[in-house]
């Protein structure tokens, strides 16, 4: 009974007690159940707002972290010359990048910190990228922190991939061009996106980290070349670590591209070009097959080696290249434009034969110049000068020796003589009909269309009306008229096949990446030119004269009949001499009795006779009698 009683009074005790502890400090209960009630207030709110309000955001990002699309780059397609001897390669550069929604929410400056122990590249400049990027192409998009990292940076960046989340380099091809400044202008280079091309291009396959040509045939072949885009949906954990691949559309492979040019011709071209250019600033020299318009050489000086433009580019090399005199970035045979002088010649005397202002046996006399009277002031007399006083000629001597008093005949006449001339405006005709004025066609961007002049463009141009002395000057290459050195191939292309105007190409072919042929060149011919080949062929002959005993000996070949025609060219204002500086030039073609290719050099501050001429004979000797060239033959003096 005892005990049973003092268990009782134990018992009653203690809830006694709690009662008394629980009024004693009523303040202190209210006050937790209001701190209870409120946090299971907020973690409720919490919820609704991540399971309703949020619910399908935060779904997203769950499957956007848990599978990721990663896109697979294609292999850009390699370029061969017409013997497939190799002028590019594909090589691994490494690029340092930071995938914005892969960094660690409270842990992104540890992250930057170990990248700029590597890089040495300061956090705060890390930041800055990887959040412009973030807003300009995404969280998911890596963010590009350095490009061409070298090897050895790399793998330490690799190594530093489990510990750095959100780090990732990546492995790219980049472009190794194998002849160096060579064909830099025919090849180009490749470059990266910049801000514009990415918002054209980034929905049609491209990447805001991708290259592409900027160029020479990179770029006008950017698609044959580029391949397509392959994907691969693969398992991230939370650092953005490659788990595994669920599926995966493998890249398409760039097509190859075989080019028309021969590279053994390409270094002669090159070697005998700069031989003759001397000092000059520009130089330019193309051979061309007459029968199909397919170039064989091109070469453009000064030039650059486009194996800079494969890494990053420094703004000391950059400024460099674009500031030199002497434009080494421009392709001289088709982006420039100068006066034909006595090359154009060829195009007057056939359309002076087709329009009956000439004949072959149409004899005028050169005795060094000829006068013109000021149309508003007869005491005023302008002299128009020969070169030297050539005396009688019919017209193949008048082409063959290069007379301008012969040439200012047939173009602007002497209406004291009785002799009609063609006139500025079918000068200007026949210029147009032999593709000067206008684009080629030639598959390279950049393409200057020259310029073509008559009496309504000086009028507007230069706001002045058209002389008589303008079609003097216009009828010998001078004055106003201006081409480019592949218009002029391609003029005297169209002379020496029988009048197919042609569109001259670099492309011969395209094959795949097992050597498939995909697509071959079909020569294109722009225009018939409007001249019989009765008259052509006397204006090849005239060419050919030039060449045995005219102003063109210098581009004689032994064994190898060339047809030519000199020109040199006045520009800019008169010298302490009294002389103007000149520009030298050959149009010609070989052999005479079955032309087969044509060629064109151009020498800035040069001479037709003594620069281009001789350059030409080389060119043409290595081609027809290979790496024994002909001895030089003498230099004429025009």
């Amino acid at each position: 009974m005892n005990t049973g009683g003092d268990r009782r009074r134990w018992r009653g005790r203690e809830p006694k007690r709690q009662r008394d502890s629980s009024a004693a400090n009523p303040a202190l209960f209210a006050l937790l159940r209001a701190l209870v009630i409120i946090m299971f207030g907020i973690l409720t709110l919490q919820l609704v707002n991540m399971q309703v309000i949020k619910g399908d955001e935060y779904k997203e990002r769950s499957a956007i972290n848990a599978l990721r699309e990663a896109p697979l780059s294609p292999a850009r397609g390699l370029i061969y010359d017409r013997n497939m001897r190799p002028l590019v390669q594909n090589s691994a550069r490494f690029t340092a990048t930071i995938v914005p929604g892969d960094l660690p929410e409270l842990g992104e400056a540890g992250v930057f910190r170990l990248i700029e122990g590597v890089l040495k590249i300061p956090a705060a400049d890390i930041e800055r990228i990887v959040r412009d990027s973030a807003e300009d192409q995404g969280e998911f998009n890596p963010a590009i922190i350095k490009q061409d990292i070298p090897r050895d940076d790399a793998l330490a960046l690799i190594e530093l991939e489990p510990h750095a989340p959100g780090l990732a380099v990546m492995v790219e091809p980049t472009r190794r061009y194998t002849a160096g400044s060579l064909l830099s202008h025919v090849l180009g280079y490749v470059g990266p996106l910049s801000a514009e091309e990415y918002s054209e291009l980034g929905t049609g396959g491209y990447l805001f980290q991708d290259f592409i040509g900027k160029s020479g045939v990179e770029y006008t072949y950017e698609g044959v070349l580029r391949g397509r885009l392959g994907k691969k949906l693969v398992e991230v954990d939370a650092a953005g670590r490659e788990i595994r691949t669920v599926a995966e559309r493998r890249a398409t492979d760039g097509s190859n591209l075989v080019l028309s040019v021969d590279l053994e011709l390409q270094k002669v071209v090159a070697d005998v070009l700069q031989q003759y250019a001397g000092e000059a600033e520009n130089a330019a020299a193309a051979v061309m097959d007459v029968r199909s318009g397919e170039v064989l050489a091109m070469v453009s000086l000064p030039t650059f080696d486009n194996n800079i433009f494969s890494g990053t580019v420094s703004n000391d090399e950059l400024t460099a290249l674009v500031e030199s005199p002497g434009k080494p970035l421009v392709n001289q045979s088709q982006t420039k434009q100068y006066p034909p002088g006595s090359t154009f010649k060829t195009i007057v005397g056939a359309a002076a034969l087709q329009e009956g202002i000439a004949t072959p046996s149409t004899t005028i006399t050169s005795r060094g110049y000829i006068t013109i009277e000021n149309e508003f002031n007869p005491n005023v007399v302008y002299p128009y000068k020969d070169w030297a006083a050539l005396g009688p000629l019919d017209f193949y001597g008048g082409l063959a020796m290069s007379s301008n008093v012969y040439f200012y005949y047939l173009a602007g006449g002497r209406a004291d003589e009785g002799f009609i001339g063609l006139g500025e405006e079918r000068v200007a005709r026949y210029a147009r009909a032999f593709g000067l004025g206008e684009q080629t066609g030639i598959d390279l961007p950049g393409e200057t269309v020259g310029i073509v002049p008559d009496a309504g463009w000086k009028e507007t141009t230069v706001g002045e009306p058209w002389t008589l002395g303008d079609t003097y000057d216009f009828g010998i290459g001078q004055g106003y008229v201006a081409a480019t050195p592949v218009q002029m191939l391609v003029a005297a292309s169209g002379i020496a096949n029988g009048g197919k105007l042609l569109t001259p190409h670099l492309m011969r072919e395209v094959r795949d990446s097992h050597g498939n042929l995909l697509e071959s060149y079909k020569t294109k011919v722009r225009r018939t030119l409007p001249v019989e080949d009765t008259y052509l062929s006397v204006v090849r002959a005239g060419m050919r004269r030039s060449v045995t005993d005219g102003v063109a000996r210098a581009a004689a070949v032994a064994g190898v009949p060339v047809a030519g025609k000199t020109g040199t060219a006045e520009y800019g204002p008169k010298l302490s001499n009294g002389k103007s500086a000149t520009h030298g030039w050959f149009v010609g073609f070989a052999p005479y009795d079955d032309p087969q290719i044509a060629v064109v050099v151009f020498v800035q501050r040069g001479n037709g006779g003594d620069d281009a001429a001789p350059a030409a004979s080389r060119i043409i000797d290595f081609y027809f009698n290979g790496p024994q060239l002909a001895v030089e033959p003498e230099a004429s003096a025009r």
